[in-house]
């Protein structure tokens, strides 16, 4: 029996901006795969709950930002391909994005980062 992806759409949102379109992670299965197998990251990843991730088997390194319930960034990393992170003590959930991007979107430690539904 297969599994059914449950992937739903959102908006990672910042200081009244629009940061990305993304994707959330909501079933078990869709947390463990993340984004293993991507060759290039096309929409950011978001992983709740979460706490920590690794990057073994994925075919590119990924932009980390760790996240606390109330929506304030505790960390940011990038990592490489192969990697283990440590858990984040009071993430409640990961986004997963590509290189560079939390350099692009100007996004910091401190800053809060709200997960908004996709209105359909």
């Amino acid at each position: 029996m297969g599994t059914t992806s449950q992937l739903e759409p959102v908006w990672l949102v910042s200081k009244g901006h629009v940061l990305a379109a993304a994707v959330r992670a909501t079933s078990r299965a869709d947390r463990r795969r993340g984004l293993i197998g991507v060759r290039t990251v096309e929409q950011p990843l978001v992983l709740q709950p979460c706490s920590w991730i690794h990057t073994v088997g994925m075919r590119t390194a990924i932009d980390v930002a760790y996240v606390s319930h109330d929506g304030i960034v505790l960390s940011l990393s990038h990592m490489k391909t192969w990697r283990i992170g440590a858990p984040v003590r009071g993430s409640h959930f990961v986004v997963e994005a590509a290189p560079h991007s939390f350099e692009r979107w100007n996004l910091h430690v401190g800053d809060e980062v709200e997960v908004r539904n996709v209105e359909q």
